[in-house]
């Protein structure tokens, strides 16, 4: 099913949670809204299902204005962060609930219900849980069971409200491979809201990226990653290094560098130069053919399984970090306190604000 919003409107008092989103979302597509807390995430989830109405705007499922269409009635399955399970029921009855509470003549038969609850909890693996109640239960079965349940009425649309977020960090990277593989064999539409980065580029096809009510940018992981269209977006995709500077022509030459950096900047003037920590390259001072970096000193060092973070001082005032294996940053031979070079090898550059 796809889905369309138009023109979204909703305020609580002096607050404004969605300011004018415009949003189209194409059938069968995993999409992420990705956002900080209070960017308008979960009302934009919470209005597609009816739970909370516009004050303005459409809301449009399959060609269908729902304005006026119950949550019930919008064929729409709601998985909350908290796993919403009835504690007094089984497994087995917590999913058979939406079905069990149908209308009389759309209500399936006894052995019908039986059959496909057990077919639902074979999907997400946890058919010998049946007969357990939610306290026997780990976080991320009871999220799987969650899931299970909303898919029992056969929705048109998943919704799913940070749906690992009260999950260890070794059970959200399970699930989330685990829904981005049944989402490939169900095919369902399905909107899920996150504010973990990794997250959304893991699993989603496209990411919606919210700000203040607003949307910043859609797109593909790799096209909103590789090409943020602003500093918001870059900045809060993952790990960033902020150098302030100066554009004129093709070149910026940021505050404590010795030497312009070539950038693709349609403006000149005042700027933020942003790079990604494993774009930081570290050298030697005096190192050949490199003395035109970022004067820095290291100021502390953590190591990262296969992988080192450098905690830098820049000599012109300013926090750094750089990102290397462990290999590269042993041949550096490099300790704290010492002095060195960072060369930026890929920049985005927009204007100070």
């Amino acid at each position: 099913m796809g889905i369309t919003v138009r023109n979204l409107q909703k305020r609580f008092g002096d607050f404004t949670a969605l300011d004018n989103v415009s949003l189209d979302f194409p059938p069968g597509e995993l999409v992420a809204l990705l956002g900080p807390s209070g960017c308008g995430k979960t009302t934009l989830l919470r209005v597609i299902a009816g739970l909370e109405h516009a004050d303005a705007g459409q809301v449009v499922l399959q060609g269908l204005d729902v304005a006026s269409v119950g949550a019930r009635d919008r064929q729409v399955g709601f998985v909350f962060q908290h796993y919403a399970l009835f504690r007094h029921m089984t497994v087995f009855e917590n999913v058979a609930f939406g079905l069990r509470v149908k209308p009389r003549r759309e209500r399936p038969s006894e052995a019908a219900i039986r059959e496909k609850v057990h077919e639902l909890l074979k999907l997400v693996q946890l058919d010998w849980l049946a007969q357990r109640y939610p306290s026997e239960l780990s976080g991320g079965q009871r999220q799987r069971i969650a899931l299970a349940r909303a898919l029992a009425v056969e929705p048109k649309v998943l919704l799913l409200d940070e749906p690992f977020g009260a999950l260890d960090a070794k059970v959200r990277k399970e699930l989330r491979g685990w829904l981005r593989r049944l989402h490939d064999d169900l095919h369902i539409s399905t909107i899920f809201v996150t504010h973990d980065q990794e997250e959304a580029l893991e699993v989603a096809d496209r990411i919606v990226v919210l700000n203040r009510g607003h949307v910043e940018q859609v797109g593909s992981p790799q096209d909103v990653y590789d090409h943020p269209r602003s500093a918001f977006v870059y900045e809060f995709l993952g790990a960033a290094n902020r150098l302030p500077g100066t554009v004129a022509g093709r070149g910026f030459v940021a505050e404590g560098a010795a030497a312009p950096i070539e950038v693709d900047a349609d403006f000149a003037g005042p700027a933020n130069a942003y790079v990604r920590p494993h774009d930081l390259q570290l050298w030697p001072v005096g190192e050949e053919g490199h003395r035109d970096g970022i004067a820095v000193d290291v100021r502390r060092v953590i190591p990262l399984g296969g992988s080192v973070r450098v905690e830098l001082e820049a000599r012109a005032g300013g926090a750094l970090e750089a990102e290397l294996d462990r290999d590269a940053w042993r041949a550096l031979s490099l300790q704290v306190g010492d002095g060195a070079t960072a060369v930026p090898r890929a920049v985005r550059v927009f204007p100070a604000r």
